[in-house]
């Protein structure tokens, strides 16, 4: 039989030697083994590097055909955003 899991959530910091540290100490007592899971918002990409990365994407190569190339420059009409 598996054993049933209990969660809670805490924030903390990662120092530079790869260590966590809590910001809170924990409502449970110890000594006892956890399982920990850590979250983490991804590193921000400059607005160049998520250009390049979708330009270099192969999920966009089918833009390449020219059977793509459906609209010119002079289809539609301006907008002018009258703000």
């Amino acid at each position: 039989m598996e054993a049933t899991l209990s969660a809670i959530e805490v924030t903390g910091t990662i120092d530079a030697d790869h260590h966590l540290h809590l910001d809170t100490t924990l409502p449970i007592s110890g000594p006892r083994r956890v399982r920990v899971i850590v979250l983490y918002p991804p590193e921000e990409l400059s607005e160049t590097e998520w250009l390049q990365a979708a330009a270099q994407n192969p999920a966009f190569h089918f833009l390449h055909d020219p059977v793509e190339d459906i609209y010119s420059v002079t289809d539609g009409k301006p907008f002018h955003d009258e703000v």
